[in-house]
């Protein structure tokens, strides 16, 4: 067992490697919270700081897929509604099609093709009216996505939306050529022209921030890239959130629907069905059970927010009202005091972490933990963690170390704050609750501290 060093007279202390990385990285333990406990234990093996309240980043999502699972259930499903506003005959609708939302956090361009395939096969062909779009589902204010880190285009910046399309991205692939680079966009579409002033850089650069170095903007409809891109790092893939709601829903209708064979004669419009339309079909998108995997393996911001937003209409299942950040705070205020969870430092604004306001404290995040760990759908929780060393969020960390596939942990970064929350099991079987948050201006630097903390404790 490795050296402690000795905080205080309490159960607290803290290895000498955890220490020493925490020292030269330039973070004071008056920044860090940490708490370690075991899954089926009430006292900590280690505290420190545990009942201060710290920015969590990304660790929040915890709070809001456990509370998802408890509430909603593992095979929860979202809906998405096409309306027909006219008469149908012959394939030709004599009206509008309206399409409704109700928060689907994972409408792709593969579920949405295949969901306007069914309304070809329903036997849709021209729509000679409008095409419109209820997202009256989701009641919050107009958002500037660039509020948070004035970097507007990034796809963990796409504020929530009840008729969400392709978490509001353009799929970019960039493809090094022996005459330069090709960009595409998939689906490839005539709408939206990619003006290309990149060059190739050959210096040999580390490919986790490949795209350090290329600005892209908007005008009008062409997208402008410049600066150099690594050709070391051969193909890549980029999600970038170019164009309003509206106008990215118009574009890719437009390019499926006429790769099915259908025509829309109109244009598009928010709106919503008259009292005579007509229910034509109804879309259901993958469990809940599967969404969770990719909110808390791969960060995915906007699926945590849907999430947080249709937690809001559980309060009146018979009749569900439109979801509003409000009711979604009630909501998951009510359930944690079910839980006997009594958190007065919980702050929340939007469940995913994405926030310089949301706080929680290391101590109360350990025993949301352990409320998981027992519940009806702890495998399905656990599952939805990324397994350190191999996937999600912590697949490069420690992958040469006895821990490598031993712990289950969700990570958070922002400007100023690393965290780090989940199981590790010991070398003898025990499983542990580990719970780290820096709140420091150096907290980038903080990962080997964390990592040896994974280490110290795999090795109790």
């Amino acid at each position: 067992m490795l050296p402690l060093l000795l905080l205080t007279s309490e159960a607290c202390a803290l290895p000498d490697t955890v220490s020493q990385s925490l020292k030269e990285a330039g973070i004071p333990l008056e920044n860090v919270a940490i708490e370690v406990r075991r899954v089926d234990g009430q006292k900590s093996l280690l505290s420190l700081n545990a009942d201060r309240p710290m920015n969590p980043a990304s660790t929040m999502k915890l709070l809001t897929t456990f509370a998802g699972l408890d509430l909603l259930g593992p095979a929860y499903t979202w809906k998405s509604e096409a309306y027909l506003d006219g008469e149908l005959k012959d394939g030709v609708l004599y009206g509008n099609l309206v399409l409704k939302g109700y928060g689907d956090p994972k409408l792709t361009i593969e579920q949405f093709w295949l969901w306007l395939s069914e309304l070809r096969a329903r036997g849709l062909r021209e729509i000679r009216g409008n095409l419109l779009l209820d997202r009256s589902f989701f009641e919050i204010a107009p958002a500037n996505p660039g509020a948070f880190d004035n970097d507007p285009m990034r796809a963990y910046n796409v504020p929530p939306d009840a008729l969400l399309l392709n978490f509001n991205t353009l799929h970019l692939r960039y493809v090094p050529e022996k005459k330069g680079l090709k960009i595409v966009s998939i689906p490839s579409q005539d709408t939206v022209k990619l003006e290309n002033r990149l060059t190739l850089d050959a210096a040999r650069l580390n490919c986790d921030h490949w795209d350090d170095n290329i600005q892209v903007q908007m005008e009008d409809d062409i997208v402008i890239f410049q600066g150099k891109y690594p050709v070391v790092c051969g193909e890549r893939e980029q999600h970038l959130s170019l164009l309003p709601h509206l106008r990215n829903v118009d574009i890719l209708f437009r390019s499926l629907w006429l790769e099915l064979g259908g025509i829309l004669k109109g244009k598009l419009y928010e709106g919503t069905a008259s009292s005579n339309a007509m229910l034509f079909s109804s879309h259901y998108s993958e469990p809940l059970s599967t969404m969770i995997r990719d909110i808390n393996k791969y960060s995915n911001n906007v699926m945590a927010r849907q999430l947080f937003l249709t937690l809001g209409t559980t309060s009146a299942p018979d009749n569900p009202l439109p979801a509003t950040i409000g009711r979604s705070k009630k909501v998951l205020q009510d359930w944690l005091k079910k839980q006997q969870l009594d958190l007065p430092e919980l702050v929340l604004e939007n469940g995913a972490g994405l926030s310089r306001n949301e706080r929680i404290s290391a101590a109360h995040l350990a025993q949301l933990l352990q409320k998981a760990a027992v519940h009806v759908y702890s495998a399905e929780f656990m599952a939805s963690l990324p397994i350190l060393g191999v996937d999600g969020s912590v697949k490069k960390r420690l992958k040469q170390s006895t821990a490598t596939a031993q712990a289950h942990l969700k990570t958070g970064t922002l400007e100023g704050v690393k965290t780090l929350a989940g199981y590790v099991r010991a070398q003898e079987g025990k499983q542990w609750i580990l719970v780290f948050l820096i709140n420091h201006p150096n907290a980038k630097y903080g990962q080997a501290a964390q990592d040896a903390m994974i280490e110290w404790l795999h090795g109790q």
